[in-house]
């Protein structure tokens, strides 16, 4: 059967990582291994300059068709004075938003031939392989109200709302504790329940899910002041980490650099099944938009590649060919082939569209 695929490429280095991930997207429907029809919508700053809107309507109707979204980055200094309504950031929130895609699925896996490019040693990183699941529609990033406010006396005030409801811990609990299973049966939920009443909600709902239906998982709770601190002193110590929205940003995006770079990483967000069996899901790597190397032909296109790859097990059931990119990434490692994020003594610096090509050949 046919699959669909949009490619949102959004801003920066967006395009050029996307370009990469396309070019295997053909090679696996050419040699077929699968059938993939692609088309390309606009999203983030470039849809601004384009329509006015971030997030035009018919970004989101063709993200509604599609059985599968891959996104490149949005955002850069170029949109920074607009208002924040209109600011690329927004786009991405919407169509998190508009699809309901709760649930933020980051792995932090250290290859073999990086561990030493982290900036941790080697001892602490080597063999990491970290899941965290992160709320992605609720918390304090889409609560109400929120604003600023002027006040009176002339001064201002700024105000966000963290709010969650029990449907919304629960459902995310469970997407973790389905995780853990399939790993090593241990999930870390973090919260700081000792101080906002929001998160003591949500380790309490967490318990009850786990109680109630998943008794045979290991359950631990942790303040995310802690969690920041182990992440960098013993990160073997975690499998699955699930949090609010908020703690996952930032938990991931440390667990991230534990890897040795930003753009080794990529991303799922998954919403729930449909009546008809379909799930929205959307694919992208977790670095940003580096306008400070757009166009120039640097970027490193793996993460991207790696969250083609989470595409292909997650939404297609297609494991075998999801293996086959991440070997061949393994494979271009073990060469010595870099691009300059991941650059070592020794090896070979290669950029953008030569990685994709040294990928391409090993999976062939």
């Amino acid at each position: 059967m046919t699959k669909h695929i949009l490619i949102l490429a959004g801003d920066g280095i967006g395009p050029e990582v996307c370009r990469e991930a396309e070019r295997i997207i053909n090679w696996l429907t050419k040699q077929g291994r699968a059938k993939f029809t692609v088309s390309h919508a606009l999203i983030g700053g470039c849809a601004y300059d384009e329509t006015g809107n971030p997030f035009p309507n018919e970004t989101l109707e063709a993200a509604r068709k599609a059985d599968a979204i891959l996104l490149g980055a949005v955002g850069g200094p170029k949109w920074e004075a607009l208002d924040y309504a209109v600011r690329p950031e927004r786009g991405l929130l919407g169509i998190r938003k508009e699809l309901e895609l709760f649930a933020n699925l980051r792995p932090a896996v250290v290859f073999e031939e990086l561990a030493d490019a982290s900036s941790l040693k080697r001892e602490l990183v080597a063999g990491l392989d970290i899941m965290i699941v992160r709320e992605l529609t609720g918390g304090i990033y889409f609560g109400q109200p929120r604003g600023v406010d002027t006040l009176p006396d002339g001064t201002k005030k700024g105000y966000n709302t963290l709010v969650y409801t029990t449907p919304e811990i629960q459902r995310i609990a469970r997407v973790a504790f389905d995780l853990a299973g399939k790993r090593n049966g241990r999930v870390c939920s973090v919260d700081k329940a000792n101080v906002l009443e929001s998160t003591e909600l949500w380790r309490q709902e967490v318990q009850k899910i786990h109680d109630a239906e998943y008794p045979n998982i290991a359950l631990s709770h942790m303040y995310v002041d802690n969690a920041a601190m182990q992440l960098v002193r013993n990160p073997k110590q975690f499998d699955v980490m699930v949090t609010t929205n908020m703690f996952g940003d930032i938990l991931s995006d440390c667990a991230a650099m534990l890897t040795g770079s930003l753009g080794m990483l990529p991303s799922a967000s998954l919403g729930a099944k449909q009546a008809n069996g379909r799930q929205h899901a959307l694919y992208e790597p977790v670095h940003g938009s580096a306008p400070d190397i757009a166009g120039q032909g640097k970027a490193n296109p793996i993460a991207t590649i790696l969250s083609l790859a989470m595409m292909l097990r997650y939404s297609f059931n297609m494991a075998a060919e999801a293996d086959l990119v991440e070997n061949a990434i393994k494979k271009v490692l073990a060469d010595g082939i870099r691009t300059g994020d991941i650059m070592q003594s020794g090896m070979k610096q290669v950029g953008t569209s030569e990685m994709g090509d040294a990928i391409l050949r090993a999976m062939e």
